[in-house]
């Protein structure tokens, strides 16, 4: 049995991207990419109003696309896009819960942030450009790649499972392993410089000093790392094709800098997203290790992609309420102590 053979359901490593179709999506996402950097060349406060507007673009954009992809492709591939796009922005959510955790701990200005952000999506859309490819590798050249990243994810869910039952802490900003190493081989300055990286040293021929911004950014890609493990397996489990993972990604980090600042005052109040994510993180891992025995032991049963939207979309639904819920009439210090 092949490794394509052991693709969910109309999914396969001959992808519906060609050359052209590759070029013209990653010439675009570049384009997004260099508009954002030029609106926030100037650093300002992000006001809600404008915040909305680009988060209802970045939502729109990938919608549209799905339904040409639907109607380009078919209902199976359009259906993947759609499912891989949920799991991709429920997990970008979660990721931005540890945003607000650094932009807090290094106390980066409000005209700063979505500097900071935007840098942090750019380097992981980067890692999951490489994990994608990586993956798309392993698929093609081993049977078991599939239990592998089965395997990847339900450690990833058990985890997530762990911290939500336990309301574990964060990890201070200052014991990060990627602070206490810059701190150590890089001195840092203590005042941000505007959206400079460096600044000459005081001292005539010293080393530049790393700003405040510069460390956060680099906390903030460094977790990034953690975050492709986690997306790019999940985006796996639902399509083999690896242009479609691609560009579930690429949509679901794209409005990433915009949600933030829409979502910052709401993302308190979803205090049972870690367990939501935990199950859907699992689903996908039993979904995975499915269709690697289905390859070997065809009686083995499959779960269609159908199916895995329903089971997405609803678990999403119930621990939204369930949040709204268990948060209804607490001030905001008492929501943030149920995480």
């Amino acid at each position: 049995m092949t490794p394509s053979a052991m693709l969910p359901a109309a999914s396969s490593l001959d992808t519906i991207g060609s050359p052209m179709l590759w070029g013209v999506t990653i010439g675009a996402v570049l384009a997004l990419f260099a508009l954002d950097f030029l609106l926030t060349r100037k650093p300002h406060k992000v006001s809600m109003k404008e915040a909305i507007g680009w988060s209802v673009f970045y939502i729109a954009l990938p919608l549209l696309f799905g339904a040409w992809v639907w109607a380009s492709f078919g209902s199976q591939q359009g259906m993947e896009y759609y499912t891989g796009y949920l799991v991709e922005k429920s997990l970008s959510v979660d990721n931005l819960f540890i945003f607000m955790l650094l932009l807090a701990g290094f106390a980066v200005p409000k005209e700063l942030q979505q500097r900071v952000l935007l840098i942090g999506v750019a380097g992981a859309l980067v890692l999951r450009g490489i994990f994608i490819a990586l993956g798309a590798q392993l698929i093609a050249s081993f049977d078991w790649a599939f239990l592998l990243f089965g395997v990847i994810l339900l450690v990833t869910a058990v985890k997530v499972f762990r911290d939500a039952a336990a309301d574990a802490e964060h990890t201070p900003v200052s014991q990060m392993p990627v602070v206490r190493l810059i701190n150590r081989v890089w001195p840092v300055a203590q005042d941000y410089h505007g959206i400079r990286m460096t600044i000459p040293a005081a001292a005539s021929g010293g080393r530049r000093l790393l700003t405040p911004l510069a460390v956060v950014t680099l906390a903030i890609l460094g977790t990034d790392i953690i975050f492709a493990i986690d997306s790019v397996p999940a985006v796996y489990g639902i399509t083999g094709d690896p242009y479609l993972v691609f560009a579930t990604n690429a949509f679901a980090l794209l409005g990433l800098r915009a949600l933030y600042f829409v979502l910052e005052g709401a993302l308190a109040r979803l205090v049972h997203l870690g367990y939501g994510l935990a199950i859907i993180l699992g689903f996908i891992a039993v979904k995975l290790v499915l269709h690697w025995a289905h390859g070997i032991w065809p009686g083995v049963p499959t779960v269609p992609t159908v199916w895995s939207l329903v089971v997405i979309v609803a678990v999403l639904a119930i621990v939204t309420v369930t949040s709204l819920r268990a948060t209804r009439g607490d001030q905001p210090q008492d929501r943030e102590a149920l995480r």
